[in-house]
């Protein structure tokens, strides 16, 4: 600077900007060129092991200016977490304004997910007069493959499944201009130089596109579509089984054919007029619906017209995504109606991702195959997203989501490096490295051996990824969990050590972590609902009220524990749970002789029910479960709805929430709610929710040919009513003054709602209607899914503040005991144990 007339110096100034956050292969380095070059700015920009850092020489207000069109003016697939600036001592030597090299150190660079085409790539393509004009595999550095094409770290073109395709030199003119959006865009290819479509016959008979279309491969699968039918397409983290929604037979070959006798198909339509006439559209469902993650969004069902019932059997919503690659587009130019889009595989096995796997494993489902010979490195299927109570909630994270990391909150800045192994249902693992949390994509069911197997390679694949050395390894608590057997695997062969996490306490801190709970801000009422999750105390837990912070719990209230006969087995079989139920509330002979008239117990009746009282006076393989997902799943099976066989997980509730959909709880008085007492268990003390006065009321409804819809709405709006009654029970201080949780001191302020039951829209908002209305900050998940695919999150978290908390008072760690465990301690007591 000391070469400019002092005059000139007074005016400038030279600041050091870091810029921390998602901001690597995003195209975030030529954003900063331009926006320099437009301020009047000379300096330079260069990732660094911390993220972005820019060196910039101007006037106070020039860069002002470019501090807030930075922000404003961000890649599409940036994310800025933090900008710091400093005086910069020295500012000479700067002629202009450059693209400086990588800062030396360890990159922390994270691989951004896979974004949906962006308009000024989809207009090339659209576009005679350009020379991507209809190529399938267009992309920038604001769309396209990421995550699933990276083989290892860094995240450059060598690395990744485009290294077989060398540049040509018009595309590399592009990659190599910082005034280009293609600057460095590592999947940038073109007709001359890129990936190519093919279509196939799975029968291996020669195939003439120009038989089908008289323009291209893609073109020639859309009429194929058109014609009833089946494709195999390869999309951006697997294939996809297509064919026209509209075609009633058409969608039961491909049911019988893919053995998915009753789960729901994805949709994908052209645009959203299309989807508007089937579904009702708000604008924060099409928000996300033209959003770069481009998910699939559950969305309400229109009543005409209507698409035929083997969509999806029995529910009220259909879940559309729009297209998001360049082969989407070109092929739904032709398409004006819904395309089921689901995943390729046979029902509960892994997406197929390799070409010749498709072949082998599709044959005998798909007519024909659109392949191409981009390798997709990395399985990710399609995100799934609902709106619920007015705000986006993830219920699978993956494609467009993952592997995003989520800053952790306030007090974990120090947090060791950890791997978190997640559950054996809809599976994910966890990395906690820097003050953050890399949550990986969905992995699906772990007892399905393809799909245990890819969670192993993709473990290997993140530690790469972010040289991730954790020092502990987070499991469930649960021993059987195939998930907790490689964590001990793991943890042994590494010396590591090893954190056994509660279920249910792994819920509720994913909850307060993707809220920004701080670790010391004090507990939350945990409600966690869901399935099933082993309890301390040995036994089956699902539907719990815990006073958590990170670092411990304590169980306050439940639901009532009732037996799962036939184990597993009641899962899949929903009249069980009625029986038990029915058994533990009233016994089987006031049943019979009070209700032989209704056709339940006809059904029930008819079932070998005498086995079944066996098991539960012997207690064999009837185990407990105080289960929220279980009492939905005996409901259901009483209004005979999935009776005989769950076909999918979560297919009962699903069902029964439907139900009560189309009654609406709004139409159910406050007095017509099943009622639900909250007594004490005999020994525990510990306050339940028993269900005793909704079975009656139930019974009675069905003695009286109540409607189902009414029914079912009547018992969700009763189930709410309980929830929410139970946390002001237990919030409310031992010994305060009044019986009103709402004007009593209570030992907290914020309930936390999680697990899996919770992705049900009417009860997540009746249960947070009630909760505000009574005073109480409710949170809820949103970028983490309430099933088990944030299980992981939650573990991290929890066994981070353990670790830390041990290390700061050596080897004990605070925990919260349970009332009902077989070392109680008074309620509302804390308890230090080793």
């Amino acid at each position: 600077m000391n070469a400019l007339p002092a005059q000139q110096r007074e005016l400038l100034a030279a600041r050091e900007i870091r810029v921390r956050g998602l901001v690597q292969g995003v195209g975030f380095r030529p954003t900063v060129w331009r926006l320099a070059k437009a301020c009047g700015l000379r300096g330079e920009v260069l990732n660094d092991s911390a993220g972005v850092l820019i060196r910039a020489v101007g006037t106070p207000s020039a860069l002002a200016r470019f501090l807030d069109r930075l922000r404003s003016e961000a890649p599409p697939l940036a994310r800025i977490d933090a900008v710091e600036t400093r005086a910069l001592a020295d500012g000479d030597g700067y002629r202009g304004f450059v693209i400086a090299a990588s800062g030396a150190g360890a990159m922390r660079t994270h691989v951004v997910p896979d974004a949906a085409t962006c308009a000024a790539c989809l207009a090339e393509v659209l576009s005679p007069f350009e020379r991507r004009f209809r190529y399938p595999f267009t992309n920038c550095t604001h769309c396209g493959p990421r995550f699933s094409i990276v083989d290892r770290p860094p995240y450059d073109r060598a690395n990744t499944s485009m290294a077989a395709f060398a540049l040509c030199d018009a595309c590399r003119r592009e990659y190599e201009d910082p005034a280009d959006r293609r600057f460095h865009a590592q999947p940038v290819a073109c007709h001359g130089c890129g990936p190519r479509v093919a279509l196939e016959r799975m029968d291996g008979r020669p195939v003439l596109s120009d038989s089908y279309s008289m323009l291209d491969a893609v073109d020639a699968a859309a009429s194929l579509i058109q014609k009833g039918e089946i494709v195999a397409i390869k999309g951006l983290g697997g294939y996809h089984l297509a064919c026209d929604a509209t075609d009633t037979a058409a969608l039961e070959r491909l049911r019988r054919r893919k053995r998915r006798y009753g789960k729901a198909f994805a949709l994908m339509a052209r645009d959203l007029g299309v989807i508007a006439r089937y579904c009702m559209l708000g604008p924060t469902e099409t928000a996300l619906l033209e959003s770069p993650a481009a998910p699939i969004v559950l969305l309400p069902a229109r009543g005409e017209p209507r698409l035929p019932d083997a969509v999806a059997p029995g529910l009220s919503s259909l879940g559309f995504m729009l297209p998001y690659t360049p082969l989407h587009h070109l092929m739904f130019r032709r398409l004006d109606r819904p395309v089921v889009m689901t995943s390729g595989n046979l029902s509960d096995e892994p997406q197929c991702v390799d070409d010749e796997d498709a072949k082998a494993r599709l044959g005998a489902i798909a007519d024909f195959i659109l392949c191409h010979d981009r390798r997709i490195a990395n399985r990710v299927d399609d995100s799934v997203v609902r709106v619920v109570a007015g705000r986006a909630r993830v219920v699978r994270r993956a494609r467009g989501y993952a592997p995003s990391p989520l800053r952790l909150p306030a007090g974990f800045e120090a947090a060791p490096g950890l791997l978190a192994m997640g559950g054996e249902l809809k599976s994910a693992f966890c990395l906690l490295k820097d003050g953050e949390a890399v949550l990986s994509q969905h992995q699906g069911d772990l007892e399905n051996e393809p799909t245990l197997t890819d969670y192993l390679k993709n473990l290997g694949l993140y530690a790469q990824l972010y040289a991730h050395q954790p020092e502990a390894v987070a499991v469930d608590l649960h021993p059987d969990y195939l998930s907790t057997k490689h964590g001990r695997e793991l943890a042994g062969a590494g010396r590591l050590r090893l954190v056994p996490v509660q279920h249910h306490h792994a819920h509720v801190a994913s909850c307060m972590a993707e809220n920004g709970r701080a670790l010391d801000a004090g507990p939350v009422l945990g409600v966690a609902l869901d399935g099933l999750g082993l309890g301390d105390d040995g036994t089956i837990w699902g539907g719990e009220f815990l006073l958590a912070d990170y670092r411990g719990y304590r169980r306050l209230a439940t639901f009532k524990p009732v037996a799962m006969p036939g184990g597993a087995q009641a899962i899949r079989e929903p009249w069980r749970n009625a029986y038990a139920h029915i058994v533990a509330e009233m016994g089987w002979p006031a049943f019979a002789m009070n209700f032989d008239g209704l056709e339940l117990y006809r059904q029930l009746d008819a079932k070998p029910i005498e086995t079944l009282a066996r098991m539960l006076a012997k207690g064999i393989n009837a185990p407990l479960a105080s289960s929220c997902g279980r009492l939905f799943d005996a409901v259901a099976a009483a209004m005979g709805v999935c009776a005989d066989e769950a076909r999918y997980e979560g297919e009962a509730a699903m069902r029964l929430e439907a139900l009560a959909e189309e009654a609406g709880l709004t139409a159910v008085e406050e007095d017509l709610a099943y009622p639900f007492g909250m007594p004490n268990l005999k020994g525990s003390g510990l306050p339940y929710i028993e269900p005793l006065m909704m079975w009656q009321a139930l019974l009675g409804d069905l003695h009286l040919d109540t409607p189902k819809p009414v029914m079912a709405a009547r018992f969700h709006k009763g189930l709410a009513r309980a929830v929410a009654a139970m946390v002001a029970k237990v919030s409310v201080v031992e010994g305060a003054d009044g019986a009103d949780g709402a004007n009593s001191a209570r030992v907290t302020d914020t309930v936390a709602l999680t697990g899996g039951c919770f992705q049900n829209k009417l009860l997540f908002e009746e249960v947070a209607r009630r909760l505000e209305a009574a005073g109480f900050r409710v949170l809820g998940h949103a970028a983490v899914p309430a099933n088990d695919g944030g299980l992981a999150l939650g573990q991290a978290a929890v066994a981070a503040a353990q670790l830390m908390t041990a290390q700061e008072s050596g080897p004990c760690a605070l925990a919260f005991r349970d009332r009902s465990s077989r070392s109680p301690t008074r309620r509302g007591s804390w308890r230090w144990s080793t």
